[in-house]
């Protein structure tokens, strides 16, 4: 079963979801073209769009920039098992599609504990032998790094991959805590292990600087509680003892395109960095 765009609060409503609360994985999966989201989502990436009209491009270049960090993890580095926290709902070119191209053996476990993406995700990514869906708090990293699935499809002897794309920024709580929360994945992690985040980026002054702030503002009214924006030097501090790969914290969009940048980079481009980074 999929929750059609056009449901309600009636009896296809997954157990746990408030169609009346947006949801940071049903507001994606409606800017990528997806079927798993309600009117409350909808309204809110409106909402959103007055503050930052290009605000999709925020998701739009965030899955641009895991497609070619699981190229590029799969192909260069070669990595051939993966462990994504906050997977969101399935949609196209999910990890697992992106690294089996390459390796057709490659493991994946997705981690996520929205209900539509437990209620959906389990079904639709374990169509594959080699993935596995967990329902878990990606903050709460001993739950995730304990847990059995966990544990038992993902060879911990040898290096993987950790992804946090579009998960840290909204952590709610003490600013410090997720800096916290990726020392203990980045100290699980087997050496040769490689670890991509990306994440809202405050540049610290300037207009784009005001932008961010006005946004977050708008977030935080909202009914998602809130995203936190993190300067470069933030950004670094969530990957503790590790050697970040060329070129080190970048706008998504310049994180090794596909080719060039045609035209400047509008504001929501300009406020997603991530990075990618191995453990010695």
């Amino acid at each position: 079963m999929v929750v059609s765009s056009e449901a309600g609060a009636g009896a296809n409503t997954p157990v746990g979801v408030d169609p009346n609360r947006a949801s940071v994985a049903r507001m994606y999966d409606y800017i990528l073209g997806g079927k798993d989201h309600y009117q409350v989502d909808r309204d809110e990436v409106e909402r959103l769009r007055r503050v930052m009209p290009e605000v999709a491009d925020l998701a739009l270049e965030n899955r641009r920039y895991l497609i070619r960090v699981c190229r590029f993890l799969a192909e260069r580095a070669g990595i051939d098992q993966y462990l994504d926290c906050g997977s969101g709902l399935p949609t196209t070119e999910n990890v697992h599609q992106v690294v089996q191209r390459v390796e057709k053996l490659a493991k994946v476990v997705y981690v996520d504990n929205d209900p539509v993406v437990v209620a959906h995700g389990r079904a639709l990514l374990e169509e594959n032998d080699r993935t596995r869906f967990v329902a878990g708090d990606i903050f709460e990293p001993k739950s995730i790094l304990d847990h059995e699935v966990v544990r038992e499809h993902l060879d911990w002897t040898r290096p993987m991959a950790l992804l946090f794309v579009a998960t840290l920024h909204h952590f709610k709580g003490d600013r410090h805590r997720p800096a916290e929360i990726m020392r203990e994945y980045v100290d699980a992690l087997p050496s040769g292990s490689y670890v991509a985040i990306s994440h809202l980026f405050d540049p610290g002054e300037g207009a784009d600087h005001e932008t961010m702030a006005a946004f977050q503002e708008a977030v935080a009214r909202g009914s998602l509680g809130g995203a936190t924006a993190r300067t470069e030097e933030e950004i670094r501090e969530l990957l503790p003892g590790l050697e970040p790969v060329e070129p080190g914290v970048a706008l998504l969009a310049d994180w090794w395109p596909d080719g060039p940048n045609l035209k400047p980079l509008n504001a929501a481009q300009r406020l997603i960095a991530g990075v990618v980074a191995r453990k010695p």
